[in-house]
């Protein structure tokens, strides 16, 4: 069975290579029929055509990866500690998190973006490896959950 404490380590890993830019890293960490999507969850922020992705194969993520990392802030942190299984067995699972993203402005941590992100992990080559993250930022201004609910009817 895939244990809680091997997706938390396995995504951690992953976010700290990302942010570091350990690129040779990045291929042992997803499976060779990877998925990667991203997007805001408004649709209308002014940097949509940046973060939306919808890649599939490992070439293909590592590849829009790469070009966004190259393009973003740095130094860079995605604080992605809260992982969680909603379903695992002996050979995939599934997880669920929130992401804070900081930068540095003017010498401090500045936030830069939050997010929810959802996947799987699968097992190949008989490592725990990233099979799907799927990323929704965080653009739409807070109310309180009763006005939220109540504008959707």
């Amino acid at each position: 069975m895939i244990q809680p404490a091997d997706a938390q380590q396995l995504m951690t890993r992953w976010w700290f290579a990302y942010d570091q830019a350990l690129f040779d890293e990045w291929p042992e960490m997803w499976t060779s029929d990877a998925h990667f999507s991203c997007r805001t969850d408004t649709g209308a922020t002014a940097f949509e055509e940046f973060v939306n992705a919808d890649a599939v194969g490992r070439d293909a993520v590592l590849a829009w990866q790469t070009d966004h990392r190259l393009h973003s802030p740095d130094p860079l942190r995605h604080h992605g500690t809260n992982v969680h299984l909603t379903r695992a067995d002996d050979v995939s699972a599934e997880y669920r998190s929130y992401i804070w993203v900081t930068q540095i402005v003017d010498g401090s941590p500045a936030p830069l973006s939050t997010a929810i992100v959802h996947g799987s992990l699968a097992i190949e080559d008989g490592e725990l490896k990233i099979c799907d993250l799927n990323v929704v930022l965080d653009t739409e201004d807070s109310t309180t959950l009763a006005e939220k609910r109540a504008a959707a009817g």
